[in-house]
């Protein structure tokens, strides 16, 4: 594992005691990691929402290539 030492705001480090206060998370490293965790999968999640609003191409390629 690999240590990542950040300066951040004030507002985020009252937002990760309150974390940890409320047992959210268990100290400072576990709420962060809670984020980022939960970033990457939100980004997971619109990386699939946005392919599902790709067109669907069908059909011959050249046929295809013929449309563009």
């Amino acid at each position: 594992m690999t240590t990542l030492s950040i300066p951040i705001s004030s507002e985020l480090a009252t937002f990760i005691e309150t974390l940890i206060r409320s047992g959210k998370a268990s100290n400072k490293a576990d709420a962060v990691r809670r984020a980022l965790t939960y970033f990457a999968e939100e980004q997971a999640v619109n990386a699939v929402l946005e392919a599902q609003r790709e067109p669907n191409l069908k059909g011959n390629i050249r046929d295809l290539m013929k449309k563009l």
